[in-house]
């Protein structure tokens, strides 16, 4: 998904139509296409220049192994637990309702 962002982005930057926003890119970074935005910017050679834009797409990799490597600890792992617990409940709910 990210991947795909970061090509219709340079495909627009190209064409001179509307842009994706950075803060959406680093949204889709942040929430774990990080891998993919790394891809796209080696093939597409896309936002691999702006120095700005590189910082914040690195802090957004660092934070995303920074919650990993929490997760594989005995706090982090009870918490993620505790979300796919809380997760499943609501998705429970959500099919009872829609019966």
């Amino acid at each position: 998904m990210t991947f795909i962002a970061y090509a219709l982005d340079k495909s627009a930057a190209k064409n001179n139509r509307w842009r994706t926003k950075e803060s959406t890119l680093h949204l889709f970074a942040l929430l774990g296409g990080w891998p993919g935005a790394v891809f796209a910017q080696q093939l597409l050679r896309h936002k691999s220049r702006k120095s700005e834009f590189r910082v914040a797409f690195w802090m957004t990799v660092i934070l995303n192994l920074c919650v990993f490597v929490w997760f594989q600890s005995d706090k982090g792992a009870s918490y993620q637990d505790m979300f796919i617990s809380k997760f499943h409940q609501f998705t429970s709910d959500v099919q009872r309702q829609l019966r």
